[in-house]
């Protein structure tokens, strides 16, 4: 009997890898020189090795190099690394010392999920595509200034992941995936599908679709914010609550179903002491000086790992472009890692005629095509059996598990 793959069951079993993982909460301490009295730059790189050593604390791994020349070692190096992450990273404490700054943080410490890409789809790159993040209360963007932030998040995320380098990334964050903001991702269809991300992923030819809301940007006291000389005088001493929220939704959905494969909430709060004027924008300098901008930079690095994860546990798929007898052409090609001798399964993208709205189901068709010529954005290879036999046909799905 012919095997059936639902889009929705690959992307729930992802689902239920990604969250299986295990996290213990550490501290991590951090030292930096205070250089011409940048205070914010010592504090960055401070935080940096605190986290560094969070990580460490969790799972080291010590290689050593050596350079021998004529029997003589003439260069000895040790490399000490980990591949475990932290998430929900919190300074508790800080202490200055004359020119040395120490930062003490606390976070979540998991194990790598890279695991997830041993096989040999690990060595692909999955297409992604970064869309709109919504505001849902615009309002409480007024606040500095920061209703950009719908754009310039999704934008930031996007530069994050083509930095770590393991997926093709393309922005389209002017774009909005959701019309009910409140009860985003919204069901347009009876199957936990929705139509504008199939729409996208087929015009951007890409196998997910990342995308989110932006829940909160709210402070915690509103009245804290007025303009007269006390309401100033009151931020200036601290005598008032200045801390702000944040909050955004991010949800992958899978690009050949529009099933959603992760979804998750991340959140932060911090005080917003930025100056009068010195925040315009969400990605504006003064912003990030902010101690709320640097929470929400953690809260982006964290999504960016939190998508990569995710979809290092999904296989690679692409679309068969064309069928000619035994000859396959595929979307795919050598900026997704393919090579020639590559071997990809074929399967069947099936629909019934009672409900033709549903999700395509994948049936196998024991069939694989190997790859002869690989370009830049396309592929060709041939299969056994010659393709109007076998019923292998355009918009047809070939997979590396």
């Amino acid at each position: 009997m012919k095997r059936l793959l639902s889009l929705a069951v690959l992307g729930a079993l992802a689902l239920f890898v990604v969250s299986a993982a295990h996290a213990v909460v550490l501290e991590g301490v951090g030292h930096a020189n205070i250089h011409n009295g940048n205070l914010e730059a010592a504090r960055a790189e401070a935080r940096k090795a605190a986290i560094r050593d969070l990580s460490l604390q969790y799972e080291a791994r010590v290689s050593t190099h050596d350079t021998m020349k004529n029997g003589v070692i003439t260069e000895s190096r040790m490399d000490l690394a980990s591949s475990a992450r932290a998430r929900n990273v919190r300074v508790i404490d800080e202490f200055q010392s004359g020119n040395l700054l120490r930062v003490i943080v606390r976070g979540d410490i998991s194990e790598s999920r890279s695991q997830c890409g041993s096989g040999d789809s690990g060595r692909l790159k999955k297409r992604v595509a970064v869309t709109g993040f919504p505001v849902l209360y615009p309002d409480q963007a007024r606040v500095g200034r920061i209703d950009d932030a719908g754009e310039i998040l999704p934008q930031q995320l996007q530069q994050r992941l083509v930095a770590q380098g393991g997926l093709q990334v393309f922005g389209a964050t002017t774009s909005r995936m959701f019309t009910d903001l409140l009860n985003a991702p919204t069901v347009q269809q009876g199957d936990n599908r929705l139509t504008n991300v199939l729409e996208l992923a087929r015009e951007m030819g890409v196998q997910f679709v990342v995308t989110g809301v932006i829940r909160d940007l709210g402070v915690a006291d509103p009245s804290a914010w007025g303009t007269s000389v006390l309401d100033k005088m009151q931020r200036g001493i601290g005598a008032v609550d200045q801390r702000r929220r944040f909050a955004a939704d991010l949800v992958i959905f899978d690009g050949f179903s529009g099933a959603p494969v992760y979804r998750h909430r991340f959140e932060a709060a911090a005080d917003w002491d930025a100056g009068p004027g010195s925040s315009a924008g969400f990605g504006s300098a003064g912003f990030q000086k902010t101690a709320y901008g640097q929470a929400v930079e953690d809260v982006i690095a964290d999504m960016a790992m939190a998508v990569t994860d995710a979809l290092a546990c999904q296989p690679f798929m692409t679309r068969i472009a064309r069928v000619d007898d035994f000859s396959v052409t595929l979307e795919s090609g050598a900026t997704a890692g393919l090579r020639p001798g590559d071997e990809l399964k074929i399967y069947r993208s099936k629909r019934y005629l009672e409900s033709p709205d549903d999700s395509p189901e994948l049936q196998d068709s024991d069939l694989s095509v190997t790859l002869e010529k690989v370009q830049p954005h396309f592929s060709r290879g041939t299969m056994p059996q010659l393709g109007g036999i076998v019923n292998i046909q355009r918009d047809d799905i070939a997979i590396i598990w």
